[in-house]
């Protein structure tokens, strides 16, 4: 389980680095549930919901600017070795500002994600389950960041599919 340490967090992020390359490279697609995607690795198990934003607005010094990002990408991962259930992440495309955090909006909800390099994730499993429960209820996820070169932004993600993709990710994990 994840702390709010930052040596707990840079473990996890390095925890992290392989199942993210799958996540990013896989081709496995199970399902699609509207806005989301079902993906299935085996060696080793897991699972996981995908979705891009619907909207994108990056900003510097308060104007609207163009800037090259990679994926932008909100997850929620089922890896039964790792006992990761539920897990909620986040990768904006670029790396984000040292010791910055990126926020998260769920209708009238906000939750904090710390960030390593260009990935996000809540402090703990207790965070992963309030946004969870959050993002089943919502209609729009909306993440707020900052990257290392100071351009904010602001992407706004449809939950329209999550519970369901969410639930197949899960229960294909449950074996």
């Amino acid at each position: 389980m994840k702390s709010t340490t930052f040596s707990a967090v840079l473990c996890a992020a390095l925890f992290l680095t392989t199942p993210v390359v799958a996540q990013e490279e896989s081709s496995n697609r199970v399902a699609a549930q509207t806005d989301w995607s079902v993906f299935v690795e085996s060696d080793p198990q897991e699972c996981w919901g995908v979705s891009a934003p619907k909207e994108t607005v990056n900003t510097r010094d308060g104007r609207v600017v163009s800037v090259r990002r990679g994926d932008i990408l909100l997850f929620v991962s089922y890896r039964p070795a790792a006992d990761i259930d539920g897990e909620i992440s986040f990768t904006g495309g670029y790396p984000f500002a040292d010791g910055s955090t990126v926020s998260l909006e769920i209708g009238d909800e906000s939750f904090e994600l710390f960030t390593d390099g260009e990935w996000a994730w809540p402090a703990s499993a207790g965070d992963d389950a309030r946004i969870m429960a959050a993002m089943k209820r919502g209609v729009n996820a909306i993440l707020s960041a900052r990257s290392s070169r100071g351009t904010n932004t602001k992407d706004t993600f449809s939950l329209l599919g999550f519970t369901a993709a969410a639930e197949e990710a899960q229960r294909r994990c449950a074996g």
